[in-house]
């Protein structure tokens, strides 16, 4: 049972966790004590980072994070990966500040490009973030040749991002490969022909919730049991 209470914490959240504990706690007997107090509670959620059961059938496209899915709709993936002007079918999702900000793999791949873009800070449900925010884009290369991509995205909150990928590196479906701090949005783009099962207003749940399905021949929301 303690192990539904006791979820892991990020390594990269406890530096940020003891800012907020030492500010508190030389506070303590301030006026301030309680807010930041409650401050440090919310530092500590923000950073979970709970176990996740990922499906391994192939051909699923997981979701690379926690969140609200903005928007399904086609578009160019960032030119700075060099994959042309071809649209690629985009699924877009929100993180909260109350959102798991860890970033999982969505499917089983190698990865070909990591590139970073400055940009600015707009708010990440904006829908000029998605070219206008700092950003970092991943190429992946699927078996069979064909290439997805996974986009991190700055908020309004957001000024870090964090990505521990390398190109040339194999990836599995489901893995952490980075997060971003404090409210963001995370792109998905499908390859050509994979059918996207979820839609706007849907929850996702990073490394579990299946976004797409290789095998599928039609769009749209799909409980797990027709999977």
């Amino acid at each position: 049972m303690l192990a539904n209470f006791l979820i892991p914490i990020h390594p990269a959240g406890w530096r940020f966790i003891a800012i907020f504990a030492g500010v508190t706690l030389a506070l303590a007997w301030t006026p301030l004590f309680w807010p930041l107090f409650i401050a440090t509670g919310w530092c500590v959620y923000f950073f979970r980072d709970p176990p996740r059961l990922t499906p391994t059938r192939a051909g699923l496209f997981v979701a690379p994070a926690d969140g609200l899915v903005l928007k399904v709709e086609a578009a160019v993936p960032p030119r700075e990966l060099g994959l042309g002007d071809q649209p690629m079918m985009r699924i877009s999702t929100f993180l909260s500040v109350f959102d798991v900000h860890i970033n999982r793999i969505p499917v089983d791949a190698t990865v070909d490009v990591v590139a970073y873009h400055p940009g600015r800070f707009l708010a990440a449900s904006d829908d000029k973030a998605g070219d206008e925010n700092e950003r970092q884009s991943v190429s992946l290369t699927l078996a069979d040749g064909r290439k997805a991509v996974v986009v991190q995205i700055a908020g309004l909150v957001a000024r870090r991002i964090v990505c521990h990928l390398r190109p040339g590196q194999i990836v599995r479906a489901g893995e952490r490969y980075g997060l971003i701090r404090f409210g963001s949005r995370t792109d998905l783009y499908l390859p050509a022909g994979v059918v996207p099962l979820v839609a706007s207003g849907q929850r996702m749940i990073g490394g579990e919730t299946v976004m797409a399905d290789d095998r599928a021949t039609d769009a749209g929301p799909r409980g797990a049991a027709e999977l």
